[in-house]
C-alpha cells in the first residue's frame, strides 16, 4: 500500500502540472478575426481555458485553487460567477476568476463536474459576456484494492487434453481502468503444476493426467492486484473449487471372488431371481455400463442382466430338472464397451458360476398341455380315442390316478387308465362347447396333483326340423290372379341344413306356391276376387324341407289376411284370420293338465269352507236365541242399586246329541222380570242335567253360570278341577256374605240357611 508521503507528493506534482498547462495555454491564446471596413483586425477570444483538474482524497482545510477563468473583457469592475454542479459548495470563484475547491473530493463517487462560468458587471449585475461551459475533472488515485465477484466453482473431466479452459475468474477495480490504478492481473498461488490463468482470468489444466479416482477436487487460490505491471498496488486473493468429473476410465470387475455358488429348486418357474454376482466400478455409478454374457450353451437356460445398482441378476430362463441334471457350471464374463482405457488394457472380466438344482416332489406331467376332443350330438354311448396319460417325473416313478372333480362334466374318466367316454348325450343346439378339467394325482399319501384342460366340442346333426319364417302375408280384395303377395323362407337350428324347398302340403284353390331353389318360395294369387267381409279364412299348410343329412321336414301353417289396399298395394284394412299356426298335442296336454288342477283346488276349498260352516252351527248358538241378562229384586222399588249380571249365552252353550234338533231357547220360557228364584232354579237344574247327558259336548269342566267368575272375584274359580285339587270339603258358608240375591246359589252348593250365619 502507498503511503501518506507518497500521496502528498503525487497531488503537489499534478498542481504543478497543472499551473504548467495554464501557462502555455496563455501564452498560445488563439485569436479571432473581425472584419471592419476594408481590412481585417484580429482579436482575441473573449473566454479562454481549458479543463481544470483537481486531485481525489486531497485534505483540504482551506480553500485550494485549482484553475482560473479567463475573459478578455474583465477587468476590476466585473465579477466572475459560476453556477452548476457543486458551483458555490464545493468549488467557489473570486472575483479575478480563480476557482477554488472547498471539499474533498471522490473520483469514484463523481469523476466529472459540469459549471457554467459567466461574467457580470459587479455593479449592475449584468452580463457583459454570455456563459460558457466549462468542466472539473477529478484525478484518481490508487485507492481502491480489487474485489472478485465470486465464489467461483468450476469442473473439468478427468483425462482432459491440456490447456482445456475450465473457468474464468472476474476482478473489478473501482479506479480509473484506463490508467494503471484500475488495471487488473490475476495469479495463481497454488496448483501452478496443474492449473494456470491468463490476463483475462481465464483457468485451463497444464496436464492431461487429471484422475477423480486419484483427487477429485482442487482449491486453487488466486491472487487479482492491480497496478498492472508495477510491483507496487493492492492485491486481493480468493479461493475457487475445480472439481474433476468422472468418466468411464475403469473396467467394471468381480471384487470377492472369481466363483459364485447358487441353490435352485427344481419346481421354480422361469424368471425367478437366482441370485446378485456382485460388481464393483471406481467410476461413479452413472458411468458404471457393465454387460454380462455366458456361453451360448447355458443361454437358453440362464440370463444374467444387471440391476439398478448394475450389479449382474442371475435370472432363470427355464424350469430347470434334477432328473436330468443335477448341476451346472459355467463362466460368466463382464464387459464395457464405452470404457476409456489405455491402450492394450483388457477389456474383460471372468467369474465362474456353479448352480445346484434341489430335487423337489413334482407333481404328474400330462403328455399334452390340453386336450381338444370332439364328439357328434345324440350319439350315446361313446368313448373318445384319446386317452388322457401323464408320468410322475421324479425317479421314485408312483402310480397315477385321473379324475374329474366337475360333476356338470359330460365327460367320464376312467381312474387308472384315463381313457374318456361320455356320461350322457350331448345336444349342440343347447350347448356346443365344452371346458372340464382332468385331475391327475399321485396315488400316495398327500400326493402331488396336477390338472390339464379337456375342450370337448359337439359336432353337428342334422336333428331340427326347420320352421317357417316371413309368416305375415296378406292378399288385397283387388289382387288378380298371377299377383305376387309374398315370399317365405325358413330358419333351422341345425349348421349344415343345406337349401330349404317348400312345397304346399294340401293343394290351395286360391294360392299357388312356387319354390326359387334358394331357400325361398313366393306366393301368388291362383284366383282373384277376395272380400274382407268372407268369413272363409286363407290358411296353406307348407311342407319344408332342408338340405340336410337325413333331410328334415316339417308342415307349418301360414295364415293369409284380406286386406283392403290403395292403389300401391298399401293395406288399409285387413281382416285377421282366425288361427295363425296349429297347437301341438303337448299343448293341449299342459292346457287341460292346467284346468283339471285349478278345478280340484276350487272343490277342495269349497268342501273345506262347508265343513268348517257345519262345525260352527253345531258348536254354536242357536239362531232365535237372545243374549239377555236376568235380574231379580229382592227388594221391593229396587233399582237403584247396580245389578251382577247372569251371561244365559254361557248357560245355554251346552252340546245336543247330532241326532236331536236343538230345544228353544230357555230364554223363551222364563218370565221375564219380575223374576223369582224358582224360576231360576229351575233352568239351572235343567241346564246341568243337558250338560251331564251331554256326549257331544265341549269337554267344560264346569258349568259357569255367574259372568264376573274368575281370578277378579272375591271366590276365585269355580271350576271342579280346582276344587277337586283340594284336600278335604269345601266350606262355602261365604256365599252368604254376598247377600239375598245369591241364596238359591248357596243352597245349590249346600249351604242350609237354617244351620249357617245367614241372615236371610
Amino acid at each position: 500500500m502507498m503511503t501518506g508521503p507518497l500521496r502528498r507528493k503525487d497531488s503537489w506534482l499534478r498542481i504543478l502540472a497543472i499551473a504548467f498547462i495554464v501557462s502555455v495555454t496563455e501564452a498560445g491564446e488563439p485569436t479571432s478575426e473581425v472584419r471592419r471596413g476594408p481590412a481585417l483586425h484580429r482579436h482575441k477570444r473573449a473566454w479562454n481555458w481549458q479543463a481544470l483538474y483537481t486531485g481525489e482524497e486531497n485534505i483540504v482545510t482551506t480553500p485550494v485553487q485549482i484553475g482560473k477563468l479567463r475573459n478578455n473583457k474583465s477587468n476590476e469592475y466585473t465579477q466572475f460567477i459560476i453556477q452548476g454542479e457543486g458551483a458555490n459548495s464545493i468549488f467557489v470563484v473570486n472575483q479575478q476568476g480563480d476557482v477554488f475547491v472547498t471539499q474533498k473530493l471522490d473520483r469514484e463517487t463523481k469523476s466529472v463536474y459540469r459549471l457554467r462560468a459567466k461574467l457580470i458587471d459587479s455593479i449592475t449585475k449584468h452580463e457583459i459576456e454570455a456563459a460558457s461551459d466549462f468542466e472539473i475533472h477529478v484525478q484518481d488515485i490508487n485507492d481502491n484494492a480489487p474485489e472478485f465477484q465470486g465464489p467461483f466453482n468450476g469442473s473439468i473431466e478427468e483425462m482432459s487434453k491440456e490447456g482445456t479452459p475450465v473457468l474464468t475468474v472476474k476482478a473489478t477495480d473501482k479506479d480509473d481502468p484506463t490508467i494503471a490504478n484500475g488495471k487488473v492481473e490475476y495469479k495463481l498461488l497454488t496448483d501452478t503444476d496443474i492449473f494456470a490463468i491468463d490476463q483475462l482470468g481465464v483457468i485451463r489444466s497444464r496436464v492431461t493426467s487429471l484422475d477423480r479416482e486419484f483427487k477429485s477436487q482442487y482449491k486453487v487460490a488466486v491472487q487479482a492486484k492491480d497496478m498492472y505491471g508495477q510491483t507496487n498496488g493492492f492485491s486481493v486473493t480468493s479461493t475457487i473449487t475445480i472439481t474433476v468429473t468422472d468418466i468411464n476410465d475403469n473396467l467394471a470387475y468381480f471384487p470377492k471372488r472369481k466363483s459364485y455358488t447358487f441353490d435352485v429348486r427344481e419346481d421354480e418357474q422361469p424368471v425367478i431371481s437366482i441370485g446378485i454376482i456382485e460388481v464393483e466400478d471406481k467410476d461413479e455409478e452413472q458411468n458404471k455400463d457393465p454387460t454380462f454374457s455366458i456361453p451360448e450353451k447355458f443361454s437358453e437356460i440362464f440370463q444374467v442382466i444387471p440391476n439398478q445398482r448394475k450389479d449382474g441378476n442371475l435370472r432363470l430362463k427355464k424350469a430347470l430338472d434334477y432328473e436330468q441334471q443335477e448341476s451346472y457350471t459355467f463362466s460368466v464374463f463382464l464387459t464395457e464397451q464405452k470404457v476409456k482405457l489405455p491402450p492394450g488394457a483388457s477389456r474383460e472380466n471372468r467369474a465362474e458360476v456353479v448352480i445346484t438344482v434341489i430335487d423337489v416332489d413334482e407333481p404328474p406331467v400330462f403328455t399334452r398341455p390340453v386336450y381338444n376332443i370332439s364328439v357328434q350330438e345324440e350319439r350315446f354311448p361313446f368313448r373318445f380315442p384319446e386317452i388322457i396319460s401323464a408320468k410322475d417325473p421324479d425317479k421314485i416313478n408312483h402310480r397315477i390316478r385321473y379324475y374329474i372333480e366337475d360333476n356338470a362334466c359330460p365327460i367320464a374318466v376312467d381312474a387308472d387308465s384315463g381313457q374318456m367316454s361320455l356320461k350322457w348325450k350331448l345336444d349342440r343346439e343347447s350347448l356346443a362347447f365344452h371346458v372340464c378339467q382332468v385331475v391327475a394325482e399321485e396315488k400316495t399319501p398327500n400326493g402331488k396333483r396336477s390338472s390339464v384342460t379337456v375342450n370337448l366340442v359337439v359336432m353337428d346333426i342334422n336333428d331340427n326340423e326347420p320352421k317357417l319364417m316371413g309368416g305375415d302375408v296378406f292378399v288385397c280384395d283387388s289382387d288378380n290372379r298371377g299377383t305376387v303377395i309374398g315370399t317365405i323362407t325358413a330358419t333351422d337350428k341345425d349348421e349344415l341344413n343345406g337349401v330349404f324347398h317348400f312345397r304346399l302340403a294340401k293343394p290351395s284353390s286360391n294360392f299357388s306356391l312356387s319354390d326359387n331353389n334358394n331357400g325361398t318360395a313366393t306366393l301368388t294369387v291362383k284366383n282373384g276376387k277376395f272380400s274382407t267381409e268372407d268369413s272363409a279364412d286363407h290358411i296353406l299348410e307348407i311342407e319344408i324341407t332342408d338340405g340336410g343329412t337325413p333331410l328334415m321336414k316339417s308342415i307349418d301353417l301360414l295364415a293369409i289376411k284380406v286386406c283392403q289396399c290403395n292403389s300401391r298395394r298399401s293395406p288399409e284394412y285387413c281382416r285377421p284370420a282366425r288361427a295363425t299356426t296349429g297347437v301341438s298335442v303337448h299343448a293341449l296336454i299342459a292346457i287341460l293338465l292346467c284346468i283339471v288342477t285349478i278345478l280340484v283346488i276350487v272343490i277342495l276349498i269349497v268342501l273345506r269352507r262347508r265343513y268348517r260352516k257345519d262345525s260352527l252351527v253345531a258348536l254354536g248358538k242357536a239362531s232365535g236365541e237372545i243374549h239377555e241378562q236376568l235380574v231379580t229384586y229382592d227388594e221391593e222399588g229396587g233399582g237403584e242399586m247396580d245389578t251382577n249380571g247372569y251371561d244365559v249365552s254361557i248357560l245355554t252353550s251346552a252340546r245336543h246329541d247330532g241326532t236331536m234338533l236343538p230345544e228353544p231357547s230357555l230364554y223363551s220360557i222364563v218370565k221375564k222380570p219380575p223374576a223369582c228364584k224358582g224360576d231360576m232354579a229351575m233352568m239351572i237344574e235343567v241346564k246341568k242335567d243337558e250338560a251331564d247327558h251331554d256326549r257331544d259336548g265341549i269337554p267344560y269342566d264346569t258349568l259357569h253360570i255367574y259372568g264376573y267368575e274368575g281370578p277378579g272375584s272375591l271366590a276365585g274359580s269355580l271350576s271342579s278341577l280346582e276344587s277337586s285339587s283340594t284336600d278335604g270339603s269345601l266350606d262355602y258358608d261365604f256365599l252368604c256374605d254376598w247377600g239375598p240375591r245369591f241364596r238359591t246359589l248357596a243352597e245349590l252348593y249346600g249351604v242350609d240357611g237354617s244351620d249357617s250365619d245367614c241372615p236371610y
